[in-house]
């Protein structure tokens, strides 16, 4: 979230944000909330200075064996209303809590104002595949090889679910071991495996509550909710914690299932892998010093674009726009793969810096050193995070572009280690 006293000082940045994404959020009720907060904290100040005065002036009294009563009473007047501010202020901090939630994080300068037709194309790698037939799409090459099952995904639980069988589901086991291994040993990530299930705080410390909540999978009989993905349970890991300034960059790599209800999903495109509820992700977590968090999010990109080059995927990279930036981010590069069969680019990462505005929220900063004073401080890190990258689309990107004529499909050599050697899969 944003500190109070930047949106107080900073109102028309935040004006524009609000503009830039196109969001509206009356910040009149914040202002007037916020300069009742400060004048009765003010009041509140000068009264218990006052009350502290008075027992003082009360404990000489007794001590003379004089009569206090005129001083005890006011001092009783002085405490209920210091009982009464205090419970106004209360009240005041959770409306302001409330409103500061909602507010989205301010956009980086360098970002393209507009929607979605403004994301900015950086660079590309690669090029799309030639095939010398008419490539089909990935549901039709799931069907002929018995790899996926949609219809019993269907049955078990309900659309948008998928059954991996066979080489399909060796084929997906054997990304994310993949994914796993390069990030730990190439590219400097511990691995993590975290919980699948996450608190109320947690959720909101990422900023996926209050906003997103009808996009989450919710448990009935307890306030916990299936994660989104690894991000959530990653960078709560270090909630209401202070880090030292030397263990900072912390890099952190975990596999997950994650699940998304999609509820504002309704007509878009659903078929196959391309929109699911449950999918698995390999996701790059940091935690840095707010310094370096911007050359901390080209390597988090080059991490995430070092897997689709290993798997020979042609691929660009997106910047995205204003309106396009999801609540939390400050700037986001989207990975976009093609796929031949669908001859569609399809998302397949995500590399945002959220710059202290999820460190505010989830209460996780640093201890670091003032060079002049000696003295040590504190403050909020900045935290990032990446697809590293994001099944099944990339799935879809794979069996779309190494099919053959024969209705196989080639497997990219780099996985080929983990599937016992195999070179194809074939019917």
């Amino acid at each position: 979230m944003l500190d109070i006293k930047f949106i107080r000082e900073n109102l028309d940045v935040v004006k524009q944000s609000l503009i830039d994404r196109n969001l509206k959020i009356d910040l009149n009720v914040f202002i007037k909330l916020d300069e009742s907060r400060r004048q009765e904290l003010t009041e509140l100040e000068g009264l218990r200075a006052k009350r502290n005065k008075a027992n003082d002036e009360i404990s000489v009294i007794l001590k003379e064996k004089k009569d206090a009563k005129d001083k005890i009473s006011s001092m009783k007047e002085i405490s209920a209303r210091i009982s009464e501010l205090e419970g106004s202020l209360k009240g005041i901090d959770e409306e302001l809590g409330k409103i500061v939630l909602n507010i989205p994080n301010i956009p980086h300068p360098s970002i393209p104002r507009g929607d979605a037709s403004c994301n900015k194309i950086v660079r590309s790698w690669g090029e799309p595949p030639k095939l010398d037939f008419k490539p089909v799409t990935h549901i039709e090459l799931a069907e002929h090889l018995d790899i996926i099952d949609f219809p019993r995904a269907t049955k078990i639980t309900g659309s948008n679910f998928i059954l991996f069988k066979g080489w399909g589901a060796r084929l997906e086991r054997a990304l994310f071991n993949f994914m796993l291994d390069l990030h730990t040993r190439e590219h400097g990530y511990t691995e993590i495996f975290p919980p699948f299930l996450v608190n109320r705080a947690s959720m909101t410390g990422t900023g996926q509550l209050p906003k997103l909540e009808e996009d989450m999978y919710k448990l009935k009989d307890d306030d916990l909710f299936l994660i989104p993905t690894a991000e959530v349970p990653v960078t709560n890991i270090f909630r209401d914690e202070i880090l030292e300034e030397e263990k900072l960059p912390i890099y952190y790599a975990a596999y997950t299932a994650c699940f998304r209800r999609e509820a504002g999903s309704y007509g878009k495109d659903t078929k196959g892998l391309t929109r699911v509820h449950q999918f698995d992700k390999v996701e790059m977590v940091k935690f840095v010093k707010p310094e370096d968090s911007y050359d901390e999010l080209e390597k988090l990109l080059a991490n995430a674009e070092r897997v689709l080059q290993l798997l020979g995927l042609s691929y660009r990279v997106n910047m995205l726009a204003t309106q396009d930036l999801s609540f939390s981010a400050s700037k986001c590069y989207d990975l976009e793969a093609y796929a031949a069969g669908s001859d569609r680019w399809f998302e397949v990462s995500s590399c945002s810096n959220f710059e202290s505005f999820q460190a505010r929220r989830a209460n996780i900063k640093f201890r670091r050193l003032d060079a002049k004073t000696g003295k040590k401080f504190t403050e909020h890190v900045h935290t990032l995070n990446g697809s590293g990258v994001a099944l099944a689309r990339t799935v879809i990107a794979i069996m779309e572009n190494y099919q053959q004529k024969d209705g196989s499909i080639l497997i990219p050599e780099v996985l080929r280690p983990y599937m016992n050697g195999q070179e194809r899969i074939s019917k």
